[in-house]
C-alpha cells in the first residue's frame, strides 16, 4: 500500500515510471537526470508516501565520517537501462578493480549481453530489483564509517524525484552487501539530497550548490505547495554532521545554464587539498558564475591544513558547432568516476578530449585512465544532462586502511631531512608504516621506517633524507594494519607518487619569474592548455605572436596569483591559421616564450 497514491497519479499521467523495473523498461522512454515532462506536479504525492522503513531512521550515536571518492572501494554500482554500450565499456573497467554490481531487469539478458561482446562475468554480480532510472549516483546511499575507520555503514537521503523505485534501490544493495543502512526519511531529520550535488574529502569538508537549501525550505526550488522538508541552513547543516559527520558544509549559488544544479557536472575533490574545476572561455556560458564561485571558497575557506586550495581548471568542451550550454548540452570532463586505482572518465572529441585526459593524468598521476565517448549517435547520454559519474556509484571496503597526508610543497631546503607526517588507521591497528622514496623512478625506491608520534591523532612520522638541490624527490607511504591488511598512497603507488623539488639560490621560483611549463597539445588543433606558475603574486601577460613578432592574441593580461595555474587557447575557435607561433609570458621581472605550432 506504500504507494497507492503515487502510483495512481503516476498511472494517470505518467505511466512509464512505473514499468521502468520490468523487462520492457529497457525499451521505455529514457528519464532524464532532471525533471521529465509533468513529474514535477507528481512531486506531492511523491514526498508524502511512506518512505522505506528497513533502514535505521535514528541517528548513529557513534562519530561518523563519510568517505572520499579516492579511497579504497569494494564495489561499483550501475543501473542497467538505456545506454547498454557505455555500460558494457563501465563494466569492464571497474571489475578490474573491485565487483561490479548491476542492478537490472532481467539478469541473463544483461550476462547475455556482457558475454556477447567479450566481457567477462568473472567480478559481476546482479540484483533483479524495480528501478526507474539509470542515474543512481544520484539516488545511491553514501558510504560512511562509524569512529573514522571501524564500521561501515551507509548513508541515504530522499531522492529528489519522484521515482520510488530508484529511492528504493539502496535498500537493495545494502541487504545484497549486508551493510547497515541509515535513512534520513523521517522528521526532524528528513532530508532531500541528491548525489551529484555532494562532493566530500573524507575529512568533514562537502561543497554543494544552493540546490540543497532550495529543495528544504518547504516549498522546494519549483515555489510549489508541495510538502518537502522544512529547514533552516543550519538545521540543514546539523542534518549533515549528525548523518554524515560534515562539519564545513560549503555551499555555492548555482549555475544560470546548468538545469539540474549538480556540482559534480563541473567540479570535483580530487584529494584533500585539491579542487579540479570546469573552464569555460572567458565570459562564456556558466564561466563567470562558476569562477565566482570558486573564488569564494578560495576567500573563505582552507583546506584541513589551513592552506589555500589547489585549484586545477579542465576546459569544458562546446558542441560539434563550437556551442555551449545553454545552446548545446552541457559537456563535461570533471564527471568522472575514481574506482580505487583506475579513473573512468568522459570523452567527446579528440581535439578537446587530448588536453583533458593530459590534465587529469598530470593531476593524478599513475591512475589507468579508462575514456568512454559520451556524445557519439548510439551513447549521447551527455544529451540527457549527465555522464560517468551521474551513473555510478561506489560502496567503500568493510576494512579501509586509511592513510590521510599533507603532501610535501617544493622546498628550498637541501640540509635537512624532510618530515613526512600522515594519518594511518586501521580497525585492528597499525602495526608498522613506511614512506619509500626515489629521486629516480627507474630505480628502485628507499625504504624508511615510519614512527608512531601521537597515537591520539593516529600520526605517523618518517624522515626522507635531505637532497641536493635540483632534486626531484618522489615519494609513497604505506601503512601495514594488524590484521594482515596493507595500503599505500596514493593508491596507484608506486608507479603514481607524491612529488617535491629541491630549489636552489638562483631558482627562477625564488626571483619570481615565471615558470613556463611545455604547452600541450603542440602541434595544437583546439584547446591549447599552457601551464604557468609564479612564486608571488605579480602582473603578467600571455599573448600569442606569429613568426614575424606581430600580435595574434592575447590570452590572458592581468594579476597572476602564486602557485600553478592553466590557461587556454583555443586556435579553432579564434581561427588561427595553421603554422608556428610564439607563446609570450610576461611579468613585471622576467618573460619567457616557447615555440608553438598550429596545424
Amino acid at each position: 500500500m506504500k504507494k497507492t497514491l503515487l502510483k495512481t497519479s503516476i498511472a494517470l499521467s505518467f505511466t512509464f515510471l512505473l514499468i521502468a523495473g520490468s523487462a520492457s523498461a529497457q525499451q521505455t522512454p529514457l528519464l532524464p537526470i532532471g525533471f521529465a515532462p509533468g513529474e514535477e506536479q507528481l512531486m506531492g504525492d511523491y514526498l508524502n508516501r511512506p518512505h522505506p522503513r528497513a533502514g535505521i531512521t535514528t541517528p548513529p550515536t557513534q562519530p561518523i565520517r563519510t568517505s572520499a571518492q579516492w579511497e579504497e572501494s569494494q564495489a561499483l554500482l550501475i543501473t542497467w537501462t538505456g545506454f547498454p554500450v557505455i555500460h558494457r565499456q563501465i563494466v569492464a573497467a571497474a571489475q578490474l578493480e573491485c565487483k561490479v554490481i548491476i542492478h537490472c531487469a532481467d539478469s541473463n539478458a544483461v550476462k547475455t549481453d556482457l558475454t556477447n561482446n567479450g566481457i567477462p562475468l568473472t567480478n559481476v554480480k546482479f540484483i533483479e530489483v524495480p528501478f526507474n532510472s539509470i542515474w543512481i549516483r544520484d539516488y545511491a546511499a553514501n558510504t560512511c564509517y562509524l569512529n573514522d575507520v571501524d564500521s561501515l555503514v551507509l548513508v541515504d537521503w530522499i531522492y529528489n524525484r519522484p521515482r520510488p523505485d530508484d529511492d528504493d534501490i539502496p535498500l537493495a544493495y545494502s541487504s545484497y552487501l549486508n551493510v547497515p543502512l541509515y535513512q534520513t526519511h523521517l522528521s526532524p531529520n528528513n532530508l532531500v539530497n541528491t548525489g551529484g550535488n555532494w562532493m566530500v574529502d573524507g575529512l568533514g569538508t562537502a561543497l554543494a550548490s544552493e540546490l540543497i537549501l532550495d529543495e528544504n525550505d518547504g516549498s522546494g526550488q519549483y515555489s510549489l505547495s508541495f510538502p518537502y522538508p522544512n529547514h533552516t541552513e543550519s538545521q540543514i547543516d546539523q542534518i549533515m554532521s549528525t548523518y554524515h559527520g560534515i562539519n564545513r558544509y560549503i555551499k555555492m549559488p548555482t549555475l544560470p545554464y546548468d538545469g539540474i544544479h549538480h556540482i559534480d557536472m563541473h567540479m570535483k575533490f580530487l584529494d584533500e587539498k585539491t579542487i579540479l574545476v570546469g573552464e569555460f572561455p572567458n565570459g562564456v556560458s556558466d564561466g563567470p558564475q562558476m569562477e565566482a564561485n570558486i573564488q569564494y571558497v578560495l576567500s573563505n575557506f582552507n583546506n584541513a591544513w589551513g592552506d589555500p586550495y589547489k585549484i586545477i581548471r579542465v576546459p569544458m568542451p562546446p558542441s560539434t558547432s563550437g556551442a555551449y550550454a545553454p545552446n548545446a548540452s552541457y559537456r563535461t570532463y570533471s564527471n568522472f568516476v575514481i574506482v580505487n586505482k583506475t579513473i573512468i572518465m568522459p570523452v567527446y572529441r579528440q581535439q578537446y578530449d587530448t588536453t583533458a585526459v593530459r590534465i587529469i593524468r598530470d593531476a593524478m598521476p599513475g591512475y589507468r585512465i579508462v575514456t568512454i565517448d559520451a556524445d557519439n549517435s548510439n551513447s549521447n547520454i551527455i544529451a540527457q544532462s549527465g555522464v560517468i559519474h551521474c551513473i555510478t556509484h561506489c560502496v567503500g571496503v568493510s576494512d579501509p586502511l586509511r592513510i590521510v597526508h599533507n603532501y610535501l610543497n617544493d622546498t628550498y631546503n637541501s640540509t635537512t631531512p624532510y618530515q613526512v607526517d600522515a594519518l594511518i588507521q586501521h580497525k585492528s591497528g597499525i602495526q608498522n608504516a613506511q614512506v619509500y622514496w626515489t629521486t629516480d623512478t627507474t630505480q628502485p625506491f628507499n625504504a624508511v621506517s615510519m614512527s608512531l608520534t601521537n597515537a591520539t591523532t593516529d600520526t605517523w612520522t618518517g624522515y626522507i633524507p635531505a637532497q641536493a638541490v635540483g632534486s626531484h624527490i618522489y615519494y609513497y607511504i604505506k601503512g601495514h594494519a594488524n590484521s594482515g591488511k596493507e595500503q599505500v598512497r596514493p593508491m596507484p603507488a608506486p608507479t603514481g607518487n607524491f612529488e617535491f623539488r629541491v630549489l636552489g639560490a638562483t631558482s627562477v621560483n625564488e626571483l619570481g619569474a615565471v615558470n613556463m611549463k611545455p604547452a600541450y597539445p603542440n602541434p595544437s588543433h583546439g584547446i591549447t592548455c599552457i601551464p604557468v606558475s609564479v612564486s608571488k603574486n605579480m602582473g603578467g601577460s600571455i599573448r600569442l605572436y606569429d613568426m614575424l613578432g606581430n600580435l595574434v592574441t592575447t590570452i590572458f593580461e592581468g594579476q597572476m596569483t602564486i602557485g600553478e595555474k592553466n590557461y587556454f587557447i583555443n586556435s579553432l575557435a579564434l581561427d588561427i591559421a595553421p603554422g608556428a607561433y610564439h607563446i609570450t609570458v610576461e611579468t613585471e621581472d622576467s618573460r619567457y616564450s616557447q615555440k608553438l605550432m598550429v596545424k
